[in-house]
């Protein structure tokens, strides 16, 4: 912490301006006071429940006992980890126009730009165009900077998308400069309501005319003979033969700017950018998205090695052109930068609606989470907005490991043109899908293989090595993301995140054995808290049907209202929910978002972590799963129109549907025996703390009602899921526990 404190001041001399200051959070002693005695209230609670299953007189009442009393060290584990990002949570600033006027731009590092994208049915070309001409329209001298598009789809809709984006980046560049533009990325300035003039609708007619084009490719299929225009153009597609597949086919990259030569309309340099293909085949493992970005550590290292590499998703639009100068005031600071391996920004999302119903701003793990993380060795690394020095991607800081040829090591220098013949064939060499073979690459050297979540596994094991990372969240989000509007869509998204979560807790860098060791106890607390992630789905569901099942049998299970013991699980409810409520609006959240933030954490505990904790074992028992899935980013009208008005949709049929449906049923009937021996005058005092479980389950279950019985448009729930529910929950009640009635 004081280390971190040492690089506040400035970056050479006293004389020289600062660059960077950081504080601390005023509220880290409270977290502290308030952590030591919390955690006595959970010992004590922990102490009642063995003291129950001591005293437990039949199977049923040890069954019951015994899993609250797991129930509750699941979640006694889950918030000691959390307390890691409580201890020194910090602040930054930076301050660019200062930097600017002590650094020149000739002495600039040079910046290579990474966006992945890999289906244009599910990630619009269009999107991926707008990402790659807002990174492209940075204030950053344009002969520094390249983007390499890695098109793991091996798609010529793709390719005919950034070709058209070429030519228009000759007109939309110069426009941004000349206007000083905010919104750099064309979608989102034609959006918003900025006074135009005869030449912004000359640039917009050129910005929708070139989307009719990429639009009419992507409908058909593919390229037609009359949208090419020339023989460069031409050659390009010839590696699309017939025996051209998405998972078998020769590496393309294809060079469409480069900012050695080509130059826009006021007669400017562009930045260089490059489609590139790595080569797949059926019989060569690709390790997914991680095995992309390593094709493109070494595509790029061949052609140019910038010494700084941003990494960004293909809908992940740049929202600020300073953003560069900003991560330059932590790199050329002397004090940090031998082991400042990354600098990660928050992802942060337009189009969210007023209440974001999804819970898809994730502002604990974007925000809360790292803030606390940038007080110890910094944040974990989110897969974009992230900021990387090049020569963190071999080894640590004092063990450099040398790649299996020159070109590769990242203090190359490129003394050859980046479209000469040389250096052509050796890109396509090191895109090839068997480079890797008997190497070190995503196990040493390069994005991490091993998990699903590549970006978190990453973040983790630079850390692990001694590389520090430094969390930058400035006023005006530096970049702009879309969200998954469907719930599925959510919940399939975060399955995939589950079963990566769980390949690192039971892989050989397990953060509690591992982590703790390589990077401090409370680091390792805070990759494991993020690890055991899926974790939360025993007590979620342990809480959603055991009480319940016991109220309507009439059995009470926790403390009278009368007892001393009721008042710990009070205080035990109230300070964690309070806790989460005042850090979610300390970082601009609502009280509404919040509560749905609360909603989601319930229904992902019931539906992904349970569903993909389920398919990582049946995977490990050599059970065929559905493997992994890209996130659907096409929005669909009907779906929007939901979504802004914050309607929930339950309309595509779904397996982890089944589960929250069951607890939403369960848990109405419970609350309605509850308020039924209520009213009768009967044990209100013996189930008040079942009852009220219930009926918190029955609120955030509000939505599941609505799309079971009132709703008949297309986002109601499946009547079948419906059926199936019912069935399964009066099958549990049944069975539910097999003496409890005696």
């Amino acid at each position: 912490m004081e280390g971190l404190r040492d690089c506040t001041t400035s970056s050479s001399t006293t004389s020289t301006p600062t660059f960077h200051t950081l504080r601390q959070a005023r509220r880290t002693a409270l977290n502290r006071v308030f952590a030591a005695i919390y955690s006595c209230a959970i010992l004590a609670l922990l102490y009642h429940h063995a003291l129950k299953l001591i005293h437990s007189t039949s199977l049923a009442s040890f069954f019951i006992s015994l899993s609250l009393f797991i129930s509750d060290i699941f979640l006694a584990f889950m918030w000691v980890t959390q307390q890691s990002f409580r201890m020194t949570p910090v602040y930054r600033s930076e301050f660019p126009e200062q930097l600017k006027q002590v650094v020149n731009e000739s002495d600039f590092p040079a910046l290579d730009v990474f966006i992945c994208t890999a289906d244009p049915y599910k990630e619009p070309p269009i999107s991926v165009v707008n990402t790659a001409l807002s990174v492209m329209a940075y204030d950053y001298p344009a002969e520094k900077v390249s983007v390499y598009v890695s098109d793991d789809g091996g798609s010529q809709i793709t390719l005919f998308a950034f070709m058209e984006a070429a030519k228009f980046a000759s007109h939309w560049l110069p426009f941004c400069r000349q206007n000083n533009l905010a919104d750099r990325s064309p979608d989102a300035y034609f959006a918003s309501n900025q006074p135009w003039c005869s030449e912004t609708e000359k640039i917009k007619e050129m910005y929708e005319s070139m989307k009719i084009k990429v639009d009419n490719v992507l409908e058909r299929g593919k390229v037609a003979d009359d949208y090419i225009t020339g023989e460069e153009e031409l050659t390009a597609f010839t590696k699309w033969t017939n025996g051209f597949t998405r998972q078998d086919h020769p590496a393309v990259i294809q060079v469409l700017l480069d900012n050695s030569k080509d130059k826009d309309t006021s007669d400017h340099l562009m930045p260089s950018l490059i489609y590139v293909s790595r080569e797949k085949s059926r019989t060569s493992p690709h390790h997914f998205k991680a095995g992309a970005l390593n094709a493109l550590l070494r595509v790029s290292a061949v052609m140019t090695n910038a010494p700084m590499i941003l990494t960004l998703d293909c809908d992940m639009y740049s929202n600020d052109s300073q953003t560069p100068i900003r991560v330059l005031c932590y790199l050329t600071d002397p004090k940090i930068q031998s082991t400042l391996g990354y600098i990660q920004f928050p992802q942060k999302f337009h189009g969210l609606n007023e209440n974001d119903i999804y819970a898809c701003e994730l502002k604990y793990m974007f925000i809360v989470n790292p803030l606390g993380m940038d007080g110890l060795s910094g944040p974990d690394y989110e897969g974009s907005g992230c900021f990387f020095c090049r020569r963190a991607f071999f080894g640590g800081p004092s063990n450099m490991i040398s790649p299996e040829i020159p070109e590769l090591n990242p203090h190359h220098v490129v003394a050859k043109h980046i479209q000469s013949q040389p250096i052509l064939e050796l890109a396509h060499k090191v895109a090839g899908c068997n480079f890797e073979t008997s190497t070190s690459w995503g196990y040493k050297i390069g994005f991490k293989y091993g998990s699903l979540v590549e970006d978190f596994f990453t973040g983790y094991r630079l850390q692990g090595e001694g590389w520090k990372a430094i969390f930058c969240n400035p006023k005006r989000p530096a970049f702009l993301g879309g969200v998954p509007i469907s719930l599925v869509e959510v919940l399939v998204q975060c399955k995939r995140w589950t079963i990566g979560l769980i390949e690192v807790v039971f892989s050989k860098y397990n953060p509690i054995t591992f982590g703790t060791k390589t990077i401090g106890l409370l680091m390792g607390l805070a990759y494991a808290h993020y690890s055991f992630w899926p974790s939360w789905t025993i007590p979620i569901t342990i809480y959603a049907f055991i009480p319940q099942l016991a109220l309507l049998n009439g059995v009470s299970i926790f403390p009278k209202v009368s007892e001393s013991w009721f008042f710990l699980y009070v205080f035990l409810f109230l300070g964690a929910y309070g806790q989460h409520l005042l850090e979610f609006i300390l970082e601009g959240g609502t009280i509404q978002r919040w509560w749905n933030d609360q909603r989601m954490w319930m229904i992902r505990g019931l539906s992904c972590f349970l569903f993909g904790s389920l398919e990582y074992f049946l995977k490990c028992l050599g059970i065929s799963t559905t493997g992994f899935n890209v996130t659907n980013k096409v929005v669909d009208d009907e779906q929007s129109k939901k979504y802004e008005q914050g309607v929930f949709d339950f309309g595509v049929p779904s397996p982890m549907l089944i589960s929250i449906t069951m607890a939403a049923i369960i848990n109405l009937a419970a609350l309605v025996r509850g308020l039924t021996e209520a009213f009768m005058g009967r044990k209100l005092e013996n189930l008040f703390v079942q009852m009220f479980i219930a009926g918190f389950v029955v609120v955030n279950s509000a939505p599941i009602y609505e799309a079971m019985v009132l709703r008949s448009d297309k986002g109601r729930m499946p009547i079948k899921t419906t059926v199936v529910s019912i069935f399964l929950a009066l099958a549990l009640y049944v069975l539910f526990p097999f003496t409890v009635r005696n």
